[in-house]
């Protein structure tokens, strides 16, 4: 589809300058308003085109499409959304909570998606956000001096000096094949690490001998946490509001300068490990996992790459799958994001090059053939599963796992479309308001789904999904900090490690979606009041044989 020109062409007021010259760049100083026609969040978007009075033939008729008649139709809309990814720009607000700082997309009017791209533009144009009024409009300004009849041009791949990457970024807009670039992964250089550790300002801790706990010593736990404050009632742990005092800080936010803690307070226990981004966050997951087999990812994690740093290798992997005639279909998903948050799934090649405009993402292969749970009043429907998972130590690697686990359960049939419909495609019900939540207990789970698949029994499901998680800790533990997780002998930790299954063949074989930080423990403390006591009994007093836990290294 050609798009219009959209030249220069009059002289609005007398102007002083050299013959033939509209515009003087250096000195008029003049800037254009431009309206934004549509402003949306990509999940919002399908109802947004069939409800809002006259938004489909809008767009149909900005993008060139045909739309006949009033109703808005199904093919109409999809072609909208199909196509919208070439007039798309987004932007995201700084402040606030992780919802109100998804990123928003909108198409500018029909003069404004009417500017063309161009490697030397004549302008430049950029999204202002108004607070007060609550009010987005676009700014567009001379590059260069403009003559009558010059054309308003922009640079579609702003700021990006890497040639691979940039004709990468332009792919939505000018076709091309990626001669020469491979479609496989191996694991980034070392100074992706040290990068990554300098970004988090962390400081690694000194040295400091093994802690001890005597077996008559009460633990005073410090925690700003009320899952934490209302369910530890073990007698061998105290509450205190004072930190100073505290043996155990079970703190929510992450703690940086390990290096002070560890000079002034080497006594103390923690909730977390230094580097443990590298498996809490989705790109380092990706990155560490592909340690196991010495390049490519194992066999359950899916197929990820990073969109920041991979982007040419997933285009090449992705043109590779169209050629074959493969299924297509994958997930961009924040770094650093959980709850299904900013998460979309697409077969839309512009759609995903497009979202590495928006906040730092991994596109991941869709599970385009997972097992399924039959619900009796819906049908055969996604399921997930969270494990709790305890990390007593890396050096020795001591790795333990709940023996509860919990279920979470897609509201709708699944099938390979509408992949905007939440309720088909994700299974986080609690919350999000007015939608289902189904609960069904880990101990009802098990006969259930050996009663679907009686040619496997959960204990061997269980035993591939524990071989996982000791293969992803022991890869992430492999090497010192800040390229592995640090060994620090103050630190434990709980990680929620949420997974699915998928069909390889005739074998159910286990898919590690994310890892999480801090996990929301509400439902654990709600159905198992003692979760925190075994928590704190496995972690720091050392009494796995007293609590219902697993070892699993």
């Amino acid at each position: 589809m050609k798009l219009k020109r959209f030249n220069i062409l009059c002289i609005t007021e007398s102007q002083t300058h050299e013959e033939n010259t509209l515009i003087n760049h250096e000195t008029d100083r003049i800037v254009f308003l431009v309206d934004h026609a549509w402003t949306y969040r990509v999940d919002h978007a399908r109802r947004q085109l069939e409800q809002i009075p006259g938004l489909l033939p809008r767009m149909a008729a900005l993008m060139g499409l045909d739309f006949h008649g009033e109703a808005p139709d199904p093919d109409t809309v999809e072609l909208v959304m199909e196509h919208m990814w070439k007039y798309n720009q987004t932007y995201h607000l700084a402040q606030g909570s992780a919802e109100e700082k998804i990123p928003v997309w909108y198409i500018i009017d029909e003069f404004g998606s009417q500017v063309q791209h161009s490697d030397q533009p004549s302008c430049a144009m950029a999204p202002l956000f108004y607070v007060q009024g609550q009010l987005a409009y676009s700014v567009l300004w001379p590059l260069r001096d403009l003559q009558e009849g010059d054309e308003v041009t922009r640079d579609y791949a702003y700021g990006e000096t890497d040639p691979l990457v940039r004709k990468c970024r332009l792919l939505p807009w000018i076709p091309a094949q990626l001669d020469g670039v491979r479609s496989v992964t191996s694991e980034p250089p070392d100074l992706y690490y040290e990068t990554i550790s300098q970004e988090n300002k962390e400081h690694l801790p000194v040295e400091i001998q093994p802690l001890t706990v005597p077996e008559d010593k009460i633990l005073k736990v410090y925690s700003e946490m009320s899952q934490v404050t209302n369910n530890l009632t073990h007698p061998r742990f105290q509450l205190t509001e004072e930190k100073q005092e505290a043996d155990i800080l079970w703190c929510y936010n992450h703690i940086k300068d390990y290096r002070k803690l560890s000079e002034e307070r080497p006594h103390v226990m923690l909730n977390q490990f230094p580097c443990e981004s590298l498996v809490t966050v989705k790109d380092c997951l990706a990155a560490v996992a592909r340690r196991v087999r010495g390049g490519p990812s194992p066999d359950w994690l899916p197929e990820t790459f990073n969109l920041q740093t991979e982007l040419p290798e997933f285009i090449k992997q992705y043109q590779l799958r169209q050629e074959r005639g493969e299924d297509n279909h994958w997930i961009c998903k924040p770094w650093n994001l959980a709850r299904g948050l900013d998460t979309h799934i697409t077969n839309s090649l512009d759609c995903i090059i497009r979202q590495r405009e928006s906040t730092p993402k991994v596109v991941c292969k869709y599970l385009e053939d997972p097992v399924l749970f039959s619900r009796e009043e819906v049908g055969m429907v996604k399921f997930d599963i969270r494990y709790m998972l305890m990390l007593r130590s890396v050096q020795p690697l001591r790795l333990y796992a709940y023996n509860v686990f919990w279920l979470r359960f897609a509201n709708r049939p699944f099938s390979l479309d509408h992949f905007d419909d939440y309720q088909k495609h994700f299974t986080v019900m609690n919350y999000t308001e007015g939608v289902e939540l189904k609960q069904i207990h880990y101990d009802e789970f098990i006969p259930m789904f050996e009663k679907q698949y009686p040619q496997y029994p959960w204990k061997e499901i269980e035993a591939l999904l524990f071989k996982a998680f000791r293969e992803l800790f022991e890869a992430a533990s492999s090497r010192p900090a800040p390229y592995g997780i640090c060994p620090y002998p103050g630190s434990r930790a709980i990680y929620a490690v949420d997974l699915m299954l998928k069909w390889s063949e005739r074998v159910m074989q286990p898919q590690i979606l994310e890892v999480n930080f801090s996990p929301d423990c509400a439902r654990a403390c709600l159905y198992h009041p003692s979760f925190y006591n075994h928590m704190f009994q496995t972690l720091f007093l050392d009494q796995p044989e007293q609590c219902p836990v697993k070892q699993i290294v």
